[in-house]
């Protein structure tokens, strides 16, 4: 078994990450700042459940503090799971110099300090927001990439960082282009996760632009399982690999298809696009097929399905409806 760094291991993707791993017996470090961006008790909650998965610690720090990163990604980490991230595309156009910082320098940080531990390899999350502009679809990882918002540049400029770490330095790297990922747990600020919360009590829905934008949009357990599928695997060195779902569908279908699930009667209104947002999304995903046998087993019907079975409980739980205020239209912060 093996010692692994999580960053943002108190996350959405990167907390899944850590609870499988554990589960599998390998010992885990979540790493995370516990940035307020969203609800903080939501980021324990994920930290407890990695806790109680197996072999696990958490250590609040911060990445784009070096000499943190260093003490610890040590001599003793075998792998490094780069989940930390200023998330939000449109959050970045408001404020470009956070996401810069997080993206960029912690990416830089983490990279060093893995360098330097001699880690085994760096598997790093980025994002289909680095493709921006579409000049074809579906998305092939050699498909140009003009990022159409601050944080599709960030993560792209990580992604060079850790290839050039592999090309020039030789730490093995790897950066996985996640689409659009939902599922138990996700952010409260993402499309799917408002959408449900205000069809489940029949509340209006507000939707930028006229929903005709499409998403492929990726299961959390797919996301989980290319993850895992990177250990101990070298072909993917210094390579990036789209991690989608292989279909994409439109905002208005989506809905459609939640009401259909939910039996909601909520309204839709529709508001001006927001700057950043991309108008298409679709992920081909042969490359990650041939490197490391990657095949999306979940359909978005399967998926919607699985998810709001998932939040019903945890709404009886938790009261998420109650507890977590995003009901304005602001607050509605992305859907990539």
């Amino acid at each position: 078994m093996s010692k692994i760094v999580i960053t943002g291991g108190a996350g959405f993707i990167g907390s899944h990450i850590a609870e499988n791993l554990a589960k599998d017996g390998h010992e885990i470090i979540i790493v995370d700042n516990l940035d307020p961006y969203y609800s903080v008790d939501l980021k324990m909650r994920n930290i407890d459940i990695v806790l109680n998965s197996g072999n696990a610690a958490f250590i609040n720090a911060d990445i784009t503090d070096l000499s943190r990163m260093k003490d610890i990604i040590d001599s003793t980490v075998d792998y490094v799971y780069h989940e930390a991230a200023q998330a939000g595309v449109r959050i970045s156009v408001e404020d470009p110099f956070k996401p810069n910082d997080v993206n960029v320098l912690g990416t830089l940080n983490v990279l060093k300090a893995s360098l330097d531990a001699g880690v085994k390899k760096v598997i790093n999350a980025s994002s289909s927001s680095v493709y921006g502009k579409v000049k074809y679809l579906p998305f092939d990882e050699q498909h140009p990439t003009e990022p159409v918002s601050p944080y599709g540049v960030s993560k792209l400029a990580a992604e060079h960082y850790c290839r050039v770490f592999y090309e020039v330095y030789g730490l093995p790297t790897t950066s996985l282009r996640y689409f659009t990922v939902y599922g138990p747990r996700m952010r409260p600020d993402l499309a799917i996760s408002i959408f449900t919360r205000k069809m489940l009590v029949n509340e209006p829905i507000t939707v930028f632009g006229d929903g005709e934008q499409t998403r492929d949009f990726t299961y959390i357990d797919d996301v989980v399982e290319a993850n895992k599928r990177l250990l101990n695997n070298k072909v993917t060195n210094g390579k990036v690999l789209n991690i989608g779902g292989g279909n994409r569908i439109s905002v208005n279908d989506l809905i459609e298809n939640l009401r259909s699930i939910t039996s909601s009667t909520s309204e839709v209104i529709y508001a001006g696009k927001q700057k950043g947002d991309a108008e298409d999304t679709l992920a081909a995903v042969d490359l990650g097929n041939k490197m490391i046998g990657y095949s999306p087993l979940f359909n978005i019907t399967k998926g919607l399905n699985k998810f709001v079975d998932w939040f019903k409980v945890e709404e009886n739980i938790h009261g998420f409806v109650k507890q977590v205020d995003l009901t304005s239209a602001g607050s509605q912060k992305s859907i990539a």
